[in-house]
């Protein structure tokens, strides 16, 4: 009997699926150049079923990529011919909401927005949140140990994770069913599952911190002189706030220019030669000024060039709306070749001016963003060059990757590594953690059958 006859029996004809049949959206994900046929798409109803499926594939040799919502931007997620692709999307909903605990459980398929609506409804908020926030799932988040608008107040999606369920290669169920925010008992396996990407096993439930919401919310579009600026205020707010931050993005001139001018999108200050900061923070006192006043202080200190405050959720999405014009780049612009780095914050404005000279001699005309979640480290860079292709994104690459290993910087800060980023990933981890890493993978895979040729070549 071969293989798929093998997993029709097991799941049901209704679960596996293969030729036609196979959806486009399964066949790549959002880095992908190409779609790519699998061998066949499985999708399970219950953990017992994805065991089932890995244990027949790992007996047969057979290699598998799991799939969550193909939001992915490392082109980890798209199958090979010869494999089996495992989506999850049957396997979505939120199973409870503990808020005594503090936590909630869901389905690795569950869109990350449904978990979020769902925790608000509980009058909580997880401290997760992406922009793909409607189609990625929570198993995806984990898989790749996703970061996005919420790090610098709640951590990298690891930070979140009280508990885990996954399939390992040979079809064996782990869980770990801890709720508790001390669970100090040997080695702690979640965390080594959380950020492999679908390289030593396979997600399939949840469960995530809950965090009380903030009665109030402040924002602010704040514009500075320049990248030594900003991180001087970064430091001085986090003194003066008594909440924190929630954000602080950083947009760049390039990236302000382009939402400002071409797209036509309003804003409080023109566009120069300035950095410009998307600020939110939680507003802890009775009269709701915390955000105002440390910023009318950094003002009279000389370290912002101008401030604008939201007095609306209106005037908020307006601010969010110019940080989130990137994702309508792909209207105006040719494909772009995309970087998602990190540099340590005294490095990081020198790694800016050094790729803007760079870019701008390898790329003369070519438009260019560079923006990020500037107090997690995280520099996006993005690069629309004619003619888009694989000679200029190989030229891109080592361009960025070459100076992220000169200034000792990572090459992927929070989208993983996938296909895309493998061959760089030693500009980032030494011979003997990569060594280490292959070792790993060896003992809980040793068939390799889990997301071949991802993260470890």
């Amino acid at each position: 009997m071969d293989v798929i006859a093998e997993l029709r029996q097991a799941l049901g004809d209704a679960s596996v699926r293969t030729g036609a049949e196979t959806p486009a959206r399964n066949r790549s994900d959002a880095a992908a150049e190409h779609s790519v046929l699998p061998k066949a798409l499985l999708l399970p109803r219950t953990t017992a079923e994805v065991a089932a499926a890995l244990a027949i594939c790992n007996t047969a040799g057979q290699p598998v990529v799991p799939q969550g919502g193909m939001t992915g931007l490392v082109d980890a997620s798209r199958p090979g011919a010869d494999e089996v692709a495992i989506s999850l999307e049957r396997m979505s909903g939120v199973e409870e909401i503990d808020p005594i605990s503090g936590t909630i459980t869901a389905l690795a398929g569950t869109p990350l927005e449904t978990i979020q609506k769902a925790a608000e409804a509980a009058g909580m908020m997880i401290g997760i949140d992406l922009g793909a926030r409607g189609s990625c799932t929570i198993g995806g988040n984990v898989a790749t140990n996703a970061g996005g608008n919420s790090v610098l107040r709640f951590g990298m999606t690891r930070a979140n994770v009280r508990g885990l369920e996954a399939v390992l290669a040979d079809g064996r169920v782990i869980l770990s069913k801890s709720k508790m925010v001390k669970n100090n008992t040997g080695f702690d396996w979640p965390q080594l599952l959380i950020g492999s990407e679908g390289t030593l096993g396979i997600v399939t439930r949840v469960t995530l911190t809950l965090h009380p919401r903030p009665a109030a919310l402040s924002t602010a579009l704040v514009m500075v002189p320049d990248t030594a600026a900003a991180l001087a205020l970064l430091r001085d707010l986090g003194t003066r706030l008594p909440g924190g931050l929630m954000v602080f993005e950083a947009m760049w001139k390039e990236i302000y220019a382009i939402a400002t001018g071409r797209m036509g999108l309003s804003a409080p200050f023109p566009a120069t030669d300035a950095l410009y900061l998307l600020i939110e923070a939680p507003e802890t006192g009775p009269d709701g000024t915390a955000l105002t006043e440390a910023l009318h202080a950094n003002m009279e200190a000389g370290r912002i060039t101008d401030a604008a405050i939201a007095q609306s959720q209106a005037d908020r999405k307006r601010f969010w709306a110019l940080r989130e014009s990137i994702y309508d780049h792909n209207r105006i612009f040719p494909r772009t070749v995309g970087f998602d780095v990190s540099f340590s914050l005294d490095r990081i404005g020198a790694a800016v001016e050094e790729l803007r000279r760079r870019i701008e001699a390898a790329f003369p005309g070519a438009a260019w963003v560079v923006f990020g979640h500037l107090a997690d480290c995280n520099l996006h860079v993005n690069i629309m060059a004619e003619p888009a292709g694989p000679q200029t994104r190989k030229r891109a690459e080592e361009l960025v990757y070459g100076l992220v290993g000169e200034l000792g910087g990572s090459v992927s800060a929070e989208h993983g590594i996938g296909r895309a980023k493998a061959a760089y990933l030693r500009l980032t981890r030494s011979p003997e953690e990569l060594q280490l890493m292959a070792q790993i993978k060896q003992t809980l895979d040793p068939k390799n059958i889990l997301s071949p040729g991802r993260v470890l070549v």
